[in-house]
């Protein structure tokens, strides 16, 4: 299974608007010539078309011309935004001049172009940190419904086939919340099998994790994991889930028979769903370094549209993938 060339391929089937507000930032403009190349996405690219066209004569990039190109201080909705953004954040005290401001801020632009129907997704922070990518993305955008938390999933693909997915599992929460409590830790399980149906294609098997596997030990960070399990069961029946397991007993088939018998997930997970920040940042990095794994990510999750955060140090195959991934979040949610 190659999994980026799926996904590639079902966002070229299925093209999405996508705003890279970097425009000025080589690297991404670098990686939209690619994108409209290879007709991945529609590119909307937030910048002073001059200097943006002048870029791109100067890096030899020959397709910009065929992106959406919109000045943020000069441009037919500027005024609908501004009128937006005060309704949306009225009750903080949004004035108009304030929100005047802000809608020439590129975050803040691809934001309510994606709150006003006019763009399916963002992608971000090759030169802008997490923070300020994040900020405009929740006042705007907010989180989906029943969601109350943003957290980061990465795909790994190993290189034993036998795990997970022919090889792919998504590792989550590895990005954003440091230390969730059940309801929350719940609510990231949920949101990482909406990205595991939407990008890997597959039905996600998650193991809830811990030190402890169905009471071999007895703790309150044990407890946690058990209960955001138990709510999970209790609003989506349908999922296959279970916890908590030792990371042993949701990868090893013998481990999973002898330790949680009858399981439906023990032995065969495809997702794994850390207690804490802390672990699963941890994890991924020592399965990607120690197991020569490749990771990608994070994907952002949780939001009621996709907004994904780029590494500072990203690549641009980085911002290619992840346009391409972004693309498909947009594709799941429309379903």
């Amino acid at each position: 299974m190659d999994l980026m060339q799926d996904v590639i391929a079902k966002a070229k089937a299925n093209k999405q608007r996508i705003v890279l507000p970097e425009s000025m930032e080589e690297r991404t403009l670098t990686a939209a010539n690619r994108l409209i190349a290879d007709g991945v996405a529609t590119i909307v690219l937030l910048g002073n078309p001059s200097e943006i066209k002048a870029l791109a004569n100067h890096t030899g990039l020959s397709h910009i011309d065929k992106a959406i190109i919109i000045d943020p201080l000069n441009h037919d909705k500027k005024e609908q935004y501004i009128e937006l953004l005060v309704e949306l954040r009225k009750s903080k005290g949004m004035t108009q001049t304030e929100a005047a401001r802000l809608v020439e801020d590129p975050l803040y632009l691809g934001c309510l172009m994606i709150k006003n129907g006019d763009a399916d997704g963002e992608i971000a922070g090759a030169k802008n940190t997490t923070g300020d990518v994040l900020r405009p993305a929740l006042q705007i955008i907010k989180t989906s419904p029943g969601i109350s938390v943003v957290s980061g999933a990465f795909l790994m693909f190993v290189q034993d086939k036998s795990f997970g997915e022919d090889g792919i599992l998504v590792f989550a929460d590895c990005a954003v919340m440091p230390n969730p409590n059940a309801k929350e830790l719940a609510e990231i399980a949920v949101a990482t099998a909406r990205t595991t149906r939407a990008i890997v294609g597959v039905e996600p098997r998650i193991a809830m994790l811990s030190f402890s596997t169905k009471g071999s030990a007895k703790h309150e960070m044990a407890d946690k994991v058990i209960e955001a399990t138990r709510l999970v069961k209790e609003r989506y029946p349908e999922l296959l889930i279970d916890g908590e397991l030792q990371a042993d007993a949701a990868l090893i088939p013998s481990v999973g028979n002898s330790k949680a018998p009858g399981s439906s997930v023990a032995g065969k997970a495809n997702v794994l769903i850390f207690p804490n920040l802390e672990c699963g940042n941890i994890a991924y990095k020592l399965v990607q370094r120690l197991g020569n794994a490749e990771a990608v990510g994070p994907i952002l999750q949780g939001m009621a549209a996709p907004v994904n955060d780029l590494s500072r140090g990203c690549s641009v195959d980085d911002i290619y993938k992840m346009t391409a991934i972004c693309a498909n979040q947009a594709i799941g949610m429309k379903k």
